[in-house]
């Protein structure tokens, strides 16, 4: 079995349009977490642990990336029937893939922030990127399984 097949795509093609899709729909997250973690982390306005600011951060950005991967990225890629428990399931498994994303995440950026003197910013930027592949096949091969092999 090809690589390709066994990740849900049926051609390298449809593989990297699906790729650029969930990168996509990842810059509605690092919108998110941006906005967030300087929300909850700035002085300026709570003030709070830079740790516990990136985890919820990445949760609510983790929740926004499902939304849009699961209408959008990998539509058709689940048949009908009983359809809210299924999205349940996969956000479960999605969660799950992308929880060693965030522990990666924070110690990046923890790194890269205190032993590295980087720019806070620009140091989450560094490791949204850096964990974006982790997440899009892991999420590919065990969150969303294809049942179709439409180009949609």
């Amino acid at each position: 079995m090809k690589l390709t097949e066994t990740l849900g795509a049926s051609t390298p093609g449809l593989l990297l349009k699906r790729y650029a899709m969930f990168c996509i729909v990842g810059g509605t997250g690092v919108v998110v977490d941006m906005g967030i973690i300087w929300l909850l982390a700035s002085p300026f306005i709570f003030g709070w642990n830079l740790s516990l600011s990136k985890i919820i951060a990445a949760e609510a950005a983790i929740f926004n990336n499902f939304l849009w991967n699961d209408v959008w990225t990998f539509r058709g890629f689940v048949a009908g029937g009983k359809v809210w428990q299924k999205r349940l399931g996969r956000f479960g498994r999605f969660n799950l893939i992308c929880a060693a994303g965030i522990g990666l995440s924070v110690l990046l950026l923890n790194i890269q922030v205190y032993c590295l003197h980087l720019n806070v910013y620009l140091a989450n930027f560094i490791a949204i990127v850096l964990v974006s592949l982790w997440n899009f096949f892991l999420n590919l091969r065990f969150g969303w399984t294809c049942s179709s092999s439409s180009d949609d």
